[in-house]
């Protein structure tokens, strides 16, 4: 905020004292913005790689099940190892539970909401409630620091009914 304050301090000094065109003015402000934002953004984070080969995928429930609360959710995981989130062992994360949403960013870290259920704790299987209707359920592995792996581990989206 003060590097574009002072930026927009000197160009009115110039534009004032030379008066020089608006637009010339104008492009001038656009690249100091452009600037700052290359000078602001933050460097890519880090993404753990994940095994060739390795999957994550439901056991339960299946693909077009229709069921009652609560649900009962088991993960499955092929080619790595299940640890509890903070745990950086090679080869390994913790599931994510993603409830009638898309895919986050894979560069960021997997956000934690009503859409986003993390299993820090290294769980396996969990029970949860839905209301009546469809719903999407899917999974994604994330690494110690709730990243998702490099390639990404995502299981096939499934829908399932609740009565």
């Amino acid at each position: 905020m003060k590097l574009r304050l002072s930026i927009m301090v000197l160009l009115f000094s110039i534009t004032a004292c030379g008066e020089k065109p608006a637009e010339e003015a104008i492009e001038t402000e656009q690249m100091a913005t452009a600037a700052e934002a290359a000078v602001s953004k933050p460097p890519p984070i880090p993404r753990t790689a994940s095994n060739e080969g390795a999957s994550v995928f439901f056991i339960t429930p299946a693909d077009g099940a229709t069921v009652t609360n609560p649900i009962s959710v088991e993960f499955g995981i092929a080619g790595m190892d299940v640890v509890k989130a903070g745990n950086n062992q090679p080869n390994s994360g913790h599931h994510h539970l993603l409830i009638d949403t898309e895919l986050p960013d894979f560069g960021l870290p997997i956000p934690a909401d009503k859409h986003h259920i993390h299993f820090g704790d290294g769980s396996v299987s969990t029970q949860i409630t839905l209301p009546p209707g469809e719903h999407k359920l899917q999974m994604i592995l994330g690494d110690h620091l709730h990243i998702p792996h490099n390639p990404p581990l995502t299981s096939a989206q499934i829908t399932i009914m609740v009565e």
